[in-house]
């Protein structure tokens, strides 16, 4: 008995010694496939699963991965990517492979084109819709030797390196992927600094350090740090902040009306009261929340349709005020376009956009045969439970200038379906970027990208826009493609086929024995420098 007594008090110990990284998903994960990684509960976790060629640092710097180099052909088409050699897939209780599995040149050139085949149905597909096809329809892809990736482009695209950085082009071995097929969601095996150990759906998922793993700190230090990371999902967000308050949680992100006064003052600033349990970061972040129209005339009596009545509902509302009494000035009034507040060529002092004025609004609407609001019908917007506050706010006072709105409160995943079909007039939305450059907000404004297919879920085009669009991708000159970026945000914003509400900032919130946690505007969650220090 006093064996076994000693042996269990061993064993706590070792367990008490175990750093593991407990944070909560309340949306839920569907996937830990990378061509599934299409949100941010999927995405966290598959960056701790895989890598891509390249990376962003915390300031979105794209920095060498699995490539340690690469070159990028003067006209803009041709990129060689050299990988290291240092690098093994992981050895799984479900997957273990005879020897060490080296990643290979072969795993680059599968991954990519395994994203772009209809038969998986990847949506991150589009991410290679610039990378010329061979005659059997696969990418355009050489692989000379173990450690090379040659890649040819149609068209010169100055994006494409951070397009590489997203989630999507995850590389992943053949032979796993191949015997489960589908069931890869569940059994995924990467190159990342965790490794896949359990996942009870709904309940918990488990990942653990990965032995292997190939980066080192400026001291030679093998990361990760921590043992573990362990993932829950609570759905209730209050319940979620009790749990992290309690210390049950180590890490939580964003902001909810459930628990917003108590955690925050009114300036936005963390309450004294968690001083000494809890740290707050904040920074911009790349995500532009907006109210977006249809433009298809699919309806005459739509008033939306008109150019008038969508710029007097910019002009409508009160943007500062929204953001400093239902969101404690976290974020930036996005009185400006669609490009957000720390993403260039945004410019506090651009010369167009939308600020508040009720008695411009009552023109416009005047102009479009609705003086004061008479005989316009009232406009249906469809929101979710968690954009009711906001929006009863700007149906309020709108109301004040004429626009009767009704709000149709949806399931998040019904919202989505209705966007992609075009199906709804008026809707709530937001882009968070895909990768660092004001491309990937622009195009969701190109007429050839037009949903299901592509982003332009509002379905807007305008000629002028286009040329602009085209001119961007063609040149490799950042100051210039800024000039592009800029016309054609202008453009868009004049034309108003959505509201920009404001331009976010990512809150997270860790505990302060949690040292080396880093923040980023891309809200992007990476583990295998942080800390644990018990206590």
């Amino acid at each position: 008995m006093l064996l076994l007594l000693l042996a269990g008090c061993n064993m706590n110990r070792q367990e008490e010694n175990r750093t593991v990284f407990r944070y909560n998903e309340s949306a839920g994960i569907t996937s830990l496939d990378p061509a599934f990684a299409k949100d941010q509960a999927n995405i966290w976790p598959c960056n701790q699963l895989y890598n891509s060629l390249v990376q962003l640092d915390s300031n979105l710097n794209i920095l060498p991965c699995l490539a340690d180099s690469w070159t990028i052909s003067p006209d803009g088409k041709t990129y060689t990517f050299h990988l290291r050699n240092d690098v093994y897939f992981h050895q799984t209780d479900f997957y273990r492979f005879p020897d060490k599995r080296r990643m290979t040149a072969s795993d680059v050139a599968y991954s990519f084109n395994r994203l772009v085949d209809p038969q998986v149905a990847s949506p991150g597909a589009w991410v290679f819709t610039n990378v010329k096809r061979k005659a059997d329809n696969t990418l355009d892809i050489s692989t000379p030797d173990d450690t090379t990736v040659i890649i040819h482009l149609k068209n010169a695209f100055p994006p494409f390196l951070g397009l590489l950085s997203m989630q999507y082009c995850s590389v992943v071995p053949r032979e796993v992927v191949e015997k489960y097929g589908k069931d890869f969601r569940k059994y995924p095996v990467g190159t990342g600094p965790f490794m896949f150990k359990t996942w009870k759906e709904g309940v918990k998922l488990i990942l653990v350090k990965n032995p292997l793993y190939f980066e080192r700190d400026s001291q030679n230090i093998a990361l990760p740090y921590i043992d573990a990371v362990a993932i829950s999902f609570i759905i209730d967000k209050q319940s979620v902040f009790m749990e992290f308050v309690k210390g049950n949680l180590d890490f939580m992100s964003g902001l909810d009306a459930s628990y917003k006064d108590e955690l925050l003052t009114r300036n936005g600033q963390l309450n004294p009261v968690y001083h000494k349990k809890i740290h707050m970061l904040s920074m911009p972040y790349l995500n532009t929340e907006y109210l977006g129209f249809l433009m298809e005339k699919n309806d005459r009596n739509n008033p939306l349709l008109i150019k008038e009545v969508r710029q007097a509902i910019n002009y409508g509302f009160d943007r500062k005020k929204m953001l400093r009494f239902l969101r404690s000035n976290i974020g930036i009034a996005g009185t400006h376009g669609i490009i957000p507040y720390g993403m260039p060529p945004y410019c506090d002092s651009a010369n167009y956009g939308y600020d508040y004025d009720p008695q411009k609004a009552r023109m416009l609407l005047a102009k479009a045969g609705f003086p004061e609001g008479k005989n316009m019908p009232p406009v249906k917007l469809y929101v979710t439970e968690s954009y009711m506050d906001i929006t009863q706010y700007i149906a309020h006072e709108l109301e004040q200038i004429g626009i009767h709105v009704e709000m149709i409160k949806i399931q998040p995943a019904m919202l989505r379906q209705f966007i992609s079909k075009s199906e709804i007039p008026f809707f709530r939305g937001s882009w968070i970027a895909d990768y660092p450059d004001a491309e990937n907000y622009l195009s969701l404004f190109y007429s050839k990208n037009f949903c299901p297919n592509g982003p332009n879920y509002t379905h807007y085009h305008n000629p002028s826009f286009d040329r602009l669009y085209q001119l961007s991708q063609a040149t490799v000159n950042d100051s210039l493609r800024n000039q592009y970026y800029r016309q054609m945000d202008s453009l868009m914003t004049c034309d108003a086929p959505v509201v920009v509400l404001y331009y976010d900032r990512v809150l997270r919130f860790v505990g302060n024995n949690v040292q080396g946690m880093e923040n980023n505007s891309m809200n992007l969650l990476t583990l295998k420098n942080i800390k644990i220090i018990n206590k």
